[in-house]
């Protein structure tokens, strides 16, 4: 499967789309550096927010003022492992880690934000928005049908002087309408609500640096996330979630972790233990299912 760097929970999105042979597309952060080198340089939080003039430095340089985000300068990862708000001089002090930096806290929306860039023009866009429920941990993700003109018109910028005859998916995390992070691969926890043959289309757009998607059937959907508390290890009976993934208006569902592997092997934020996801149509439905996932799961000591 030459989608590169696929979770085996996702791996239902990914394993029927063909792709040529010799044709790679990346789906986590370690595919793409090594698929592009000579933009290694997005990975590098440090050189995001100097891109965009906000005020920044790595652990070690003081802050003029506070409060700042901290957070790795390099996290191939993802899920905000490491992240938090540091609110004064004595607390920025006593947080000091090597690999880490800080930047301004940035106040207003968290969109991630798809797009497709057919030789560096955007040709298509999508917007995702989290409900956040504390300790880097989301509720559920509404991703939007509409469109934000202004966000947009502030990305195609920075694309335009930064990722010159890119083609393929890209994404981007803003707070405030600034970015905070920038991936040169396409958010994969919900691809199933873009559409049906929206990765044929991308993987098109790979392959020719074409974008043909009609996004015929654009209409807001959800993605519902169920976590549970750390230091435990989780097994869920498969047959149970066939059953309920098997409900009218699910469009998918995915246990996020892999139970053959210790809990701290997992990369997963502070808050909570990412157990599964619910992709749908209907929030109300998203949750009625999270909450039978959530019955269904065993738990004993790690």
């Amino acid at each position: 499967m030459p989608f590169l760097g696929v979770d085996p929970w996702r791996r239902q999105y990914f394993e029927t789309v063909a792709v040529p042979r010799a044709l790679g597309i990346p789906i986590d952060e370690s595919s793409a550096w090594r698929l592009y080198p000579e933009l290694r340089w997005v990975h590098n939080k440090l050189t995001i927010a100097a891109s965009q003039n906000l005020p920044h430095g790595p652990h070690g340089v003081m802050p003029r003022r506070y409060p700042v985000f901290s957070k790795p300068i390099f996290n191939m990862r993802g899920m905000g492992t490491g992240g938090r708000a540091i609110r004064s001089e004595r607390d920025y002090l006593r947080s000091l880690q090597p690999g880490h930096m800080w930047m301004r806290l940035l106040a207003g929306p968290h969109v991630s934000t798809d797009v497709a860039l057919a030789r560096g023009r955007p040709a298509w866009w999508r917007h995702s928005t989290g409900v956040p429920r504390g300790g880097g941990t989301f509720d559920y993700w509404a991703v939007h049908a509409a469109r934000r003109p202004a966000l947009e018109r502030y990305i195609a910028r920075w694309i335009a002087a930064n990722l010159v005859g890119f083609s393929g998916i890209v994404n981007f995390e803003t707070i405030g309408g600034r970015i905070i992070e920038c991936h040169l691969r396409m958010a994969d926890q919900w691809p199933d609500l873009n559409g049906a043959g929206w990765l044929e289309a991308a993987v098109e757009l790979y392959r020719t640096g074409h974008w043909r998607w009609r996004d015929a059937d654009r209409r807001t959907g959800y993605s519902v996330v169920l976590f549970g508390p750390h230091g435990r290890r989780w097994t869920i009976d498969p047959a149970a979630v066939d059953r309920l993934r098997a409900q009218p208006g699910v469009s998918s569902i995915q246990i996020t972790f892999d139970a053959r592997k210790p809990p701290e092997a997992h990369a997963m934020p502070p808050g909570g233990f990412r157990l599964a996801i619910v992709n749908c149509r209907s929030l109300a439905l998203g949750r009625r299912v999270r909450a039978a996932l959530k019955r269904a799961f065993v738990a004993r000591p790690a």
